[in-house]
């Protein structure tokens, strides 16, 4: 497998759910090239696994991993040298049971988002209107300077995309 250029993307940058797709299979492709086949190995259930990132390849379970960064599975929080670190990118495994609300309104945005539904019912809301996510595959997609907060009318698994990876947003754990 050949090494993938290493990419960035400005703030000013915006791309379509297309470009969003072919970000993260670069990043794959970028995060698998130096991966060392012969450290991985099948588990109970024969899928591939590896408990060392240093083999290029990390194997891993978003309901499991999720929670150890509210959700958050890759992005700039991770250590320097996780294969999950990234200042490009940022996804998200959200779990929220019905009735979840974000603690604060995100203001001040300068990062694009695309937020798709997994399951359940998931309410988006934008200074103005609501956009509601209520058949699996449902997304919106949201650019820099767009407030935002949301709402779990259902027990729902959304997943979300921003670029780029900034330091900043995260809610205050006092709310």
């Amino acid at each position: 497998m050949e090494a993938v250029a290493t990419w960035t993307i400005a703030s000013t940058t915006r791309v379509s759910p297309r470009g969003v797709q072919s970000l993260i299979k670069s990043w794959l492709r970028q995060s698998c090239a130096a991966a060392s086949v012969s450290s991985l190995r099948p588990n109970s259930e024969g899928l591939l696994t590896s408990d060392r990132v240093s083999s290029g390849v990390y194997v891993g379970n978003a309901y499991k991993d999720a929670p150890e960064e509210h959700g958050w599975l890759l992005g700039h929080f991770k250590e320097p040298g996780d294969l999950r670190h990234s200042r490009d990118v940022e996804i998200k495994w959200g779990v929220h049971q019905r009735g979840d609300r974000r603690a604060a309104w995100v203001t001040g945005e300068e990062r694009t988002a695309l937020l798709v539904l997994i399951s359940g019912r998931f309410r988006m809301e934008f200074p103005g209107h609501d956009v509601v996510l209520d058949r699996q595959g449902d997304y919106v997609v949201w650019g820099p300077g767009v407030d935002h907060s949301w709402t779990a009318e259902d027990d729902s698994v959304v997943m979300t995309v921003r670029w780029p990876s900034i330091p900043g947003y995260k809610v205050p754990e006092h709310l």
